[in-house]
């Protein structure tokens, strides 16, 4: 029997140190109080745990570095991960998207689901033990440092120590810091699904608007990078929520980018054309400012008005043609110039990390360190919004822990 130290008490790290202690003594070092700290906040605190795509469809929906996941995610599927919850009694459910969330709404039972298995696995769980350095001899490492002063030594290790986002939650880049000094390539960590940030002023007027069945594009020099359908919300210096999530994705340099928003998606041009002819019908005698009620949220209408140019207290049946096809025009594209994404500290997931040209994906072992595996979002891959992210950290854990 090896002695197994795995440092993080994510999701990756306890799927990691619970498929270990099958064969071996682990011990689970987080320098936290609680194990589960980021998870508990993930999908505003309900957990989006995985996906109930087929798992040959999750590779579409992973721009960092799919291919390299492929003997994880087929190791261990969504199917494994619904199952590993079940079986603690933790019920779950599909949404939209076949976003999968546990029945009650609460990360909590996610995080207990996983706690209860670290216990019944024989793991020893050591919180407030934060890692402050590796120490190697030769091509090994030797042993751990926790809190400047106790030392911890194992036969194997498993870093899985997050990314770089939500400092709060303990991931601040320092497994990354460790993984360089080891002697791995890191690539820059950036951030990935995050708020994006808007130039136009009016933003501010509809800050706490939410959207539904919208759809969002993201352009550069008029090519179209992204676009999809789904819920959105403005805020005091942009737009977030889930759609705005996974556009973020694609902004990945300082060039000028444009968010465009088509209020109306599910209607065609014409049939957009055929049904503000409707309303106008009906509110001939009114005013335009007055006419938009039942086609638009309260707080867009001022913005819309201002957009289209045309006078608010102009009677609607005097409206030209051109001015009635500029409107639909602007309701399916209004254009927002990207200003820049929020700091990598309020992104959801971190992209880059330790290089994967450098980690053995059948195994997650170090191709530098003999006696060295990686799990999870300290390792250069990334996926979208959708409980894709929490798979990746599981299957790379389950993978870590089983290859030792």
């Amino acid at each position: 029997m090896a002695k197994v130290i795995v440092i993080g008490a994510g999701p990756a790290g306890m799927m990691a140190a619970i498929t270990a202690a099958k064969k071996h003594d682990v011990i689970l070092l987080d320098g936290n109080d609680r194990v589960g700290k980021k998870l508990f906040i993930t999908g505003k605190g309900r957990c989006n745990v995985t996906n109930s795509k087929d798992i040959s469809e999750f590779f579409d929906f992973i721009p960092g570095n799919p291919h390299f996941l492929y003997s994880a995610l087929y190791s261990y599927t969504n199917e494994d991960t619904i199952n590993f919850f079940e079986n603690q009694g933790i019920k779950l459910k599909s949404e939209r998207g076949g976003r999968v969330f546990p029945y009650s709404d609460k990360s909590s039972d996610i995080i207990r689901g996983l706690s209860t298995a670290l216990k019944e696995s024989g793991v020893e769980l050591k919180l407030n033990s934060k890692v402050t350095n590796i120490i190697m001899k030769e091509d090994k490492i030797e042993y751990v440092e926790i809190n400047n002063d106790k030392k911890c030594v194992g036969d194997y290790y498993i870093l899985a120590t997050g990314g770089a986002s939500y400092p709060l939650t303990g991931s601040r880049g320092e497994g990354q810091k460790f993984a360089k000094k080891l002697g791995h390539t890191v690539t820059e960590l950036k951030p990935s699904l995050i708020p994006i940030e808007i130039n136009e002023p009016w933003i501010k007027e509809v800050m706490g608007l939410s959207l539904k069945n919208i759809s969002l594009s993201i352009t550069k020099n008029n090519k179209s990078l992204y676009k999809n359908q789904g819920e959105m919300l403005f805020t005091s210096y942009g737009i977030s929520g889930p759609l705005v999530l996974s556009a973020s994705r694609c902004i990945i340099d300082k060039s000028e980018y444009v968010a465009v928003l088509d209020l109306k998606p599910a209607l065609s041009e014409q049939e957009l054309d055929k049904r503000i002819q409707k309303d106008f019908k009906k509110y001939q005698n009114k005013d335009f400012k007055n006419s938009l009620d039942e086609l638009l949220p309260q707080k867009m209408i001022p913005i819309i008005i201002e957009l289209s140019k045309i006078p608010e207290n102009k009677k609607v049946n005097v409206i030209t043609k051109e001015e009635r096809k500029n409107l639909v025009l602007l309701l399916k594209g209004i254009k927002m110039k990207v200003k820049g994404l929020r700091p990598l500290e309020e992104a959801i997931v971190t992209a880059g990390g330790v290089s994967t040209l450098e980690i053995d994906p059948s195994t997650m072992k170090s191709k530098k360190i003999n006696n060295l595996s990686f799990a999870g979002e300290i390792i250069d891959v990334d996926a979208f919004t959708g409980g894709y992210n929490v798979q990746i950290a599981l299957s790379t854990g389950y993978l870590a822990g089983d290859n030792i």
